[in-house]
């Protein structure tokens, strides 16, 4: 009765075991090269806007400021 499972243990050992020395070789493949990120102008109109954004409330503070002096 032990060696049916010695046998049994020893089979399923090989079993689980065996697989990983073949697996070794299956891997993803490696990532592709990262692209250039085109610079169109959506991305010129957004900067654009932003300046223009910063230039109005830069403007607004000021114009307060020179209105609560007086």
């Amino acid at each position: 009765m032990k060696k049916r499972y010695l046998k049994i243990l020893i089979l399923l050992l090989i079993l689980i075991v065996f697989p990983l020395f073949l697996s070794t070789s299956m891997g993803q493949p490696p990532p592709p090269p990262p692209q250039d990120i085109p610079i169109d102008g959506g991305l010129l109109a957004l900067l654009l806007a932003g300046i223009g954004y910063g230039g109005r409330k830069i403007f607004m503070e000021e114009k307060k400021k020179r209105q609560t002096e007086k």
